[in-house]
């Protein structure tokens, strides 16, 4: 008799351990950071069973999108599992009633909060990676949100997923992209260029007491209320074509990115709201995100799913009356360095692991506050100018965006270049602080980098 344990069975799941990044997402998201959603406004109603096909066939075009997690891996379904959760008219207007209002927000932008802030991996963590949700909000509109584990989907990955949903709806791209069928991609950490994150023993060391003595010296926006359960809220940051045009022109002829000036804003429009006198200085943390998968070895494109960013974390010094171009150029400059310096990579260890204590320490963070920077950027914005395909279909707008209320920033701002327009999801966590407060910082940001870049 052969030996069965010897032998593959049929359709058996294939596993791939997570590489430390991945597991440091899987360590937060119970807690409730990064928690991945996609919000669609649809306003031609979809037939269900043909969205359905139409994810299935997503998910065979990419395995890890059917993937459970079980610790310490990746469980890929050999088929599709995923199955639409639908809500009727009836349904979805309690829901928006019973959701707070005040400003009478969109119902793409309340539901997109809900969303944020349903986790099945705070009860069980070996869950699907994969959920969707469609919510009737009228005869003819429906809200179609996509809810991901971050750790198999980074701002690529989700930028990547709405294309090619668009594409298989549309049938405009003759189906799905099949280069990476039957294929899960290896962890980040495993593709790293060879010496790239070389760093001595003593080296680690030391950077990991530099960045917790850092900590300590920098300061945040004031908490609202720090003992009260927290969730995800947004604040949405919309610039208008000539003014997103002159401020791109501005970063250009200064030689720094778009990241530099929304860091640069965010920080002055921080430092303002404290009223301090004109000599006075305060240090902010901010951590820039950068997608990696250009420097990989082999090169990544961006139809390989998974979570292949990296993070530099720095502390600017900004003292009351400063000018964004001044912050914004002294900011990109200490990041530029940082890049040619390959701390993305060096420092992707120190960085993981202090996440991870922040998680089982929360009294190492402010108030217990679970902040690990005042701000976090990409480096560069996406970029989307694929108006037509989306009004075939009838995609009326989109949020995309992750939740950030168990350990990170006090804002994290997800930007995209839409037809021309600045559009930023700016992520929160509630009531450490508040709507108000949030909605007047944003507003400042918008100020300063309109005025600054006439």
């Amino acid at each position: 008799m052969a030996d069965e344990t010897s032998s593959p069975r049929v359709n058996s799941p294939k596993t791939r351990p997570m590489g430390g990044t991945e597991f440091s997402w899987y360590r937060s998201v119970p807690g409730g950071t990064g928690i991945t959603v996609l919000a669609l406004h649809l306003s031609k109603p979809p037939n269900l069973s043909t969205l359905q096909n139409t994810l299935h066939k997503l998910q065979n075009s990419h395995p890890i999108l059917r993937s459970k997690l079980t610790h310490p891996s990746f469980s890929i379904s050999p088929t599709p599992s995923l199955q639409i959760q639908s809500f009727n008219l009836s349904f979805t207007s309690n829901l928006l009633q019973n959701l707070s209002n005040p400003l009478h927000i969109p119902p793409l932008h309340l539901l997109l909060e809900h969303e944020l802030n349903q986790n099945p991996w705070s009860s069980e963590p070996n869950s699907y990676v994969f959920f969707v949700t469609l919510y009737a909000v009228s005869d003819s509109d429906s809200v179609l949100a996509l809810r991901l584990h971050t750790s198999v989907c980074d701002r690529t990955s989700g930028a990547y997923i709405l294309r090619e949903l668009m594409g298989l709806i549309t049938e405009e791209e003759g189906g799905v992209e099949r280069e990476c069928e039957n294929e899960i991609c290896l962890a980040i950490e495993d593709l790293i260029p060879k010496g790239s994150c070389d760093k001595p023993f003593w080296a680690r060391g030391f950077d990991l007491v530099g960045y917790s003595l850092n900590s300590l010296r920098t300061v945040n926006l004031g908490f609202e209320d720090v003992d009260s359960p927290r969730s995800s809220q947004v604040v949405r940051l919309k610039m208008r074509a000539d003014e997103t045009d002159r401020l791109l022109t501005a970063c250009k002829a200064r030689g720094i990115k778009l990241c530099g000036a929304i860091a640069a804003a965010g920080l002055i429009a921080a430092n303002s709201s404290k009223h301090l006198t004109d000599d006075q200085s305060e240090n902010y943390a901010v951590v820039t995100l950068i997608d990696c998968r250009r420097n990989l070895d082999p090169v990544l494109h961006d139809h390989q799913l998974g979570f292949y960013h990296s993070a530099i974390l720095s502390t600017q010094t900004i003292t009351n009356g400063e000018e964004l171009w001044d912050v914004a150029s002294r900011s990109y400059t200490a990041f530029s360095n940082a890049m040619n310096s390959n701390k993305h990579f060096k420092d992707m260890n120190d960085l993981n692991f202090l996440m991870c204590k922040a998680i089982e320490n929360p009294a190492l963070t402010p108030s217990s506050s679970m902040r690990t920077a005042f701000i976090s950027v990409f480096e560069d914005p996406m970029i989307d100018d694929s108006s037509e395909v989306h009004r075939e279909v009838g995609l009326e707008d989109y949020m995309g965006c992750s939740s950030v209320h168990g350990v990170g920033p006090s804002i994290a701002i997800f930007d995209t270049i839409r037809n021309g327009q600045l559009d930023c999801a700016c992520v929160y966590p509630s009531p450490l602080h508040s709507r108000k407060q949030i909605q007047e910082l944003i507003d400042d940001m918008e100020k300063i980098l309109v005025e600054a870049s006439k």
